[in-house]
């Protein structure tokens, strides 16, 4: 797979430095990406943890659902207990 020029010349440099170079060299590049995220807005941001939220929670129903139809479908297997009455 060959290279591009930057990413060539990058190692390169990235080799020449010394271990203090490269990691000043990985901060200088980690705050230049940091600087391209685009933060959420407000009404962004409270939409995804609405729906988030909303689904952990149609999730936690679902399985406790179906740990209580299983448990109830074990207990009559294995103990012999009625289906009916649910409590």
């Amino acid at each position: 797979m060959a290279e591009s020029a930057n990413e060539a010349s990058a190692g390169a440099e990235a080799r020449k430095r010394g271990f203090f170079g490269r990691i000043a060299l990985f901060f200088r590049e980690m705050i230049s990406e940091l600087k391209k995220v685009v933060r959420p807005t407000r009404k962004e941001l409270i939409n995804y943890t609405s729906v988030v939220l909303g689904f952990v929670i149609l999730m936690m129903l679902i399985v406790t659902g179906l740990d209580f139809v299983f448990g109830k479908l074990a207990a009559t297997v294995f103990a012999g207990e009625p289906i009916w009455p649910l409590w």
